[in-house]
């Protein structure tokens, strides 16, 4: 039983991962995308938070996505005042999307899901010899 509680958790975990992984491909896919009316707010950068819970079925604590949030962060602004959503003076909102961070935050959850990846396969290749010994 404790083989299928690791392959749980390891699913779990890939789960929430993959999550991040999405959030951040959007995040990125994002990154330049302004309002369209003057003065109008431009994509704001979403976040991911993690939360661990218990699993009576398993009796062991899992990683999920607690919620996927926004970042209240300023948004920069840039002089383009032929642009349409330039305000009075000129100025466009960008998304308070950093690429350099999008990058890193993509690398770790990469990072996460290829380390459970590797516990689910070492436990399906355990599960494999068990059988294989039974025969």
């Amino acid at each position: 039983m404790d083989l299928d509680r690791a392959l749980s958790i390891s699913a779990a975990g890939m789960a929430a991962q993959s999550t991040r992984l999405r959030v951040v491909a959007e995040n990125i896919a994002n990154r330049d995308s302004t309002g369209q009316s003057p003065g109008a707010d431009p994509y704001r950068r979403k976040t991911v938070s993690f939360a661990s819970r218990l699993d009576r079925n398993l009796g062991a604590e899992t990683l999920r996505v607690s919620q996927i949030g926004r970042d209240q962060r300023d948004f920069p602004e840039r002089f383009e005042p032929g642009h349409p959503a330039a305000d009075a003076r000129g100025y466009v909102k960008t998304p308070n999307v950093d690429s350099l961070v999008e990058n890193m935050d993509m690398r770790e959850a990469n990072r996460g899901y290829s380390a459970n990846l590797a516990v689910l396969e070492t436990t399906r290749g355990m599960l494999m010899r068990a059988i294989e010994t039974l025969r």
